[in-house]
């Protein structure tokens, strides 16, 4: 039978029932649970840490959990869990001097860049890399204020997670990313044509291809549905290029 808690017990609050050799394992355990954690966090990618580096998002989870236990369970003496938070927090120093002072150690921990859209094109290899579907760099995309591809040169996952998009100089037809086709209450889509001016846009990743009467599979993502690239709202439009062909 269990031993009942004795309140302000001052020995199990600061130490517990632990030898003192178990103050070396909680190093260890910190240590091995920080790397494994820092390796997993590192493989999901930069998707769901938003604006905090991988080292933050991971001090954030590791003090939240050492803090809580240490507040809820009455086993979990006061000073191994101020021994775990003071191991974290030196190890989350230790590396953001690395990141800071060694190119390459800010790459291993936090991870680099990756292309996602080049000249009005998602890149599908950059989104199989971070796990991201066609869908979901759409929605960034709009967020980013962007209604067309055709008027993005170049767009980015930073290792953060943010997305960072960059402009043409001039816009240039592309794949639609407005609704309806992308609301749930959008209601039944209007018939595109198929080309413009002998081209045609993948509906999917916006890869360009010239009109053919047996349209082949896009090279880029391998979809099989086409339609007219369409100019984004605003953009001067060069002669002979507004008018679809059916």
């Amino acid at each position: 039978m269990d031993q009942p808690v004795i309140p302000f017990d001052l020995a199990r609050m600061f130490i517990g029932d632990h030898p003192p050799l178990f103050y070396a394992e909680i190093l260890v355990r910190t240590l091995l649970i920080y790397v494994y954690a820092l390796l997993m966090i590192r493989w999901i990618g930069g998707r769901g840490v938003a604006q905090l580096s991988m080292v933050e998002f991971l001090l954030v989870i590791a003090l939240g959990s050492a803090v809580g236990d240490a507040m809820f369970y009455p086993d979990v003496p006061i000073l191994a869990a101020m021994a775990v938070i003071t191991i974290v927090v030196l190890v989350n120093k230790i590396l953001d001097r690395l990141i800071v002072r060694f190119d390459r150690a800010k790459d291993l921990i936090d991870g680099r860049p990756i292309m996602l859209v080049r000249d009005g094109t998602i890149l599908h290899d950059g989104a199989t890399q971070r796990d991201l579907g066609l869908a979901e760099i759409k929605a960034m995309l709009r967020l980013a204020g962007i209604a067309n591809l055709g008027e993005v040169r170049a767009a980015y996952l930073e290792a953060g997670g943010g997305l960072s998009v960059f402009r043409r100089s001039e816009a240039a037809p592309g794949l639609s990313l407005l609704p309806p086709a992308h609301l749930i209450n959008g209601g039944p889509e209007p018939d595109k044509a198929l080309a413009m001016d002998g081209r045609t846009c993948c509906s999917q990743c916006g890869a360009e291809a010239p009109t053919r009467a047996d349209p082949a599979p896009c090279p880029r993502c391998g979809s099989r549905d086409w339609q007219a690239p369409e100019w984004p709202e605003g953009a001067p439009r060069t002669e002979g290029s507004a008018k679809p062909m059916e």
